[in-house]
């Protein structure tokens, strides 16, 4: 890592159920540039101290300030991490590493600061509509969990507003979604967006279809589910065609991810633009490019027209939530 004497340093990170991202920027012109990237599974960590002090012991480096996306609501400087058992403390953190400045943001918080940050590669279009001056943004973005997040035009700034979204109640658009609620509220008791819109989601949505004897699982895919991943291994055979049930299980993620990009974009009135973050929408690209995705997101009676005039686009920055981590650090120095 090569840097010059007058060069400050901040620590940002992407604290996720996955994985944790971590990162050196400087400044920049734009927009923080990044000097050094790291990844870890996170479950293999039993704190983020852990994660941070192999860090920082591979790259030396004088840092006073950090910043923390963390997939969790942070309250009062602290977070309980939804899908990890870690509790994360501003103030831990900075008398472990005896830093003068540390916050925790919320994860989709620190993704939606990125997105005014972001290039035309950075970005897909998936419906090419003109964005509103001053506008509000909506962020939805399915990983291992579902976060949302919007950026309210105040001032001369976007504010960034996080979200427990997520966690809010599916709403059944059909009879078949009805199907799926009972599916769920029989194993789950509360049926969240999350248990859909994410990774265990897609598996969910295939052992419905599974289950409810509508598909007969192949051979071939029972065991790539017992050997990996199960909801990439139904990605793939999506993705690739390969069998009935994986597409339907795509093709019905697909929709519901509109109808709750399209709930988001009612609430917040994002005339900016919705953004499609998260780990899974680069990944399932051919799916929501197809009439499904737009046709659930538009799909909203009377307030049609409206949605029809909201830009949609996917994030194709993989390292955006650390990015916006990295801006926030930045203006705590200000």
């Amino acid at each position: 890592m090569s840097t010059t004497s007058n060069e400050i340093l901040i620590l940002a990170g992407d604290i996720g159920g996955t994985k944790t991202n971590l990162g050196l920027f400087t400044k920049g012109k734009r927009r923080p540039i990044p000097k050094v990237l790291a990844s870890y599974p996170s479950r293999q960590a039993s704190d983020l101290e852990s994660i941070v002090s192999q860090f920082l012991h591979n790259h030396h480096a004088t840092v006073t300030t950090a910043c923390f996306g963390v997939a969790g609501p942070v309250s009062d400087g602290n977070s309980q991490t939804t899908n990890l058992p870690w509790r994360v403390s501003e103030a831990r953190l900075k008398r472990c590493f005896k830093w003068s400045q540390a916050r925790l943001i919320n994860d989709l918080s620190a993704m939606a600061q990125a997105i005014p940050l972001l290039s035309g590669r950075e970005i897909m279009i998936l419906n090419k509509k003109r964005t509103a001056k001053k506008g509000n943004v909506g962020l939805v973005a399915p990983g291992t969990g579902l976060g949302m997040a919007l950026l309210v035009w105040s001032a001369d700034r976007y504010i960034p507003v996080p979200s427990e979204g997520g966690h809010m109640d599916f709403g059944p658009n059909s009879e078949e979604e009805i199907a799926l609620w009972h599916y769920l509220h029989r194993r789950f008791g509360h049926v969240s967006a999350e248990r859909i819109l994410s990774g265990p989601g897609l598996f969910n949505i295939y052992s419905w279809l599974r289950d409810s004897g509508r598909y007969k699982e192949p051979l071939w895919l029972q065991a790539a589910i017992e050997e990996k991943d199960p909801p990439r291994a139904v990605a793939e055979a999506a993705l690739n065609k390969k069998t009935p049930i994986a597409v339907a299980a795509m093709n019905k993620f697909t929709s519901i991810l509109g109808a709750v990009a399209g709930n988001i974009a009612l609430a917040g009135t994002t005339t900016g633009g919705m953004y499609l973050g998260g780990g899974i929408p680069p990944k399932i690209i051919p799916y929501l490019q197809g009439e499904i995705f737009m046709k659930s997101f538009v799909g909203k009676g009377r307030f049609k027209p409206l949605l029809e005039k909201i830009p949609v686009r996917i994030i194709l920055n993989d390292k955006a939530a650390l990015l916006g981590a990295a801006h926030c650090a930045f203006s705590m120095n200000k």
